[in-house]
């Protein structure tokens, strides 16, 4: 295998943010009126860009509401967090060590790029990616326009990426592009739905993904 490009999903594969996730999306919701959706249901959306994982949970109302949604999930995301998210331990020795043996890495995520640009500061990892893309800039996952656009900006072939993710859409996404994908079954998704996409491999765990390459 020639996997040059390492291209990380963040939320669920990089940092442990469900809890933070699910609690925003429940707050903006209350702000609204809104009874929430079910927490199963707003985990299975995680990965989706805002409006995508918005206009799936709540079908039944209009853009003006997904819009006010978009907007109250944003206040207490960036502003007042309901719950803290942190890095899975292990993660940023294993993403040193990956750059210290040769390898590119990339973001590839559902996020906003505010939001990304706040992980990244409060994790301290500005500097580790060579590139990133977000929703909101590009087509959402699944769509595989993201990781379209991180072979472009690199010049390599997707012969040469590997998509590391934890949900079926980091999967369908690199299915679509050509790339091959490792899943990783501690994030959202589980392992049996994962595996459906014919991942390389399943891991469950970050010392286990450090230690597959």
């Amino acid at each position: 295998m020639n996997h040059q490009l390492l291209v990380f999903d963040w939320d669920g594969t990089l940092m442990d943010s469900e809890a933070q996730i699910v609690s925003c999306m429940e707050a903006a919701c209350r702000d609204l009126g809104i009874g929430p959706p079910q927490r199963a249901a707003i985990r299975n959306v995680i990965g989706l860009g805002l409006r995508e994982a918005i206009s799936t949970l709540l079908p039944g109302h209009d853009a003006a509401t997904w819009s006010r949604m978009e907007e109250r999930y944003r206040h207490h995301f960036l502003l007042d967090p309901p719950a803290p998210a942190t890095l899975f331990p292990g993660v940023r020795e294993m993403l040193q060590d990956l750059r210290r043996r040769g390898y590119w890495l990339a973001v590839a995520t559902g996020k906003g790029r505010v939001g990304l640009q706040k992980a990244l500061g409060d994790t301290g990892l500005e500097s580790m990616f060579h590139a990133t893309r977000c929703a909101g800039e590009t087509a959402s996952k699944p769509n595989p326009q993201m990781l379209l656009e991180l072979l472009e900006e690199t010049g390599l072939e997707p012969s040469q990426a590997l998509m590391i993710g934890d949900t079926e859409y980091d999967l369908r996404m690199a299915q679509t592009a050509n790339v091959a994908a490792l899943a990783v079954s501690y994030g959202v998704h589980e392992r049996e739905r994962l595996l459906r996409f014919d991942p390389l491999d399943c891991v469950d765990s970050v010392p286990r993904l450090h230690a597959w390459f």
